[in-house]
C-alpha cells in the first residue's frame, strides 16, 4: 500500500508563486515514478510534471520554464515550485506514483 497526501494549495494572484508538496508514505522505496497531474473543471486530468523512473524530470509544455519538480528521498516527499502562475493554471493538483496510486487532491486557485 502506498499513500500520498499533498498540500500546499491555495489562493494566489497571477504571476505569484506556490510551492505544493506530496508527502509520501507506505511501500515507497523511491520518489523516482512519482508526478504531478492537474484537473481543472471540465477539462481531462493531465500530465503536469514528473520525476521518470530513470531520475530526470519532464514537463507539459504549458509549465515549462515557469515549475519544478523536486524530491527528497530521505523524506519521502515530492514537491512541485509554481511560479509566474497564471490563470489557466487553476485547477485540482494530484500526486500520482507509477502503479496507480494518488493523492486526494489540493485546489490551486490563481485569481485576482
Amino acid at each position: 500500500q502506498v499513500q500520498l497526501v499533498e498540500s500546499g494549495g491555495g489562493l494566489v494572484q497571477p504571476g505569484g508563486s506556490l510551492r505544493l508538496s506530496c508527502a509520501a508514505s507506505g511501500r515507497i522505496f523511491s520518489i523516482n515514478g512519482m508526478d504531478w497531474y492537474r484537473q481543472a473543471p471540465g477539462k481531462e486530468r493531465e500530465l503536469v510534471a514528473a520525476i521518470t523512473i530513470g531520475g530526470s524530470t519532464k514537463y507539459a509544455d504549458s509549465v515549462k520554464g515557469r515549475f519544478t519538480i523536486s524530491g527528497d528521498n530521505a523524506k519521502s516527499t515530492v514537491y512541485l515550485q509554481m511560479n509566474s502562475l497564471k490563470p489557466e493554471d487553476t485547477a485540482v493538483y494530484y500526486c500520482h506514483k507509477v502503479g496507480g496510486w494518488w493523492g486526494q487532491g489540493t485546489q490551486v486557485t490563481v485569481s485576482s
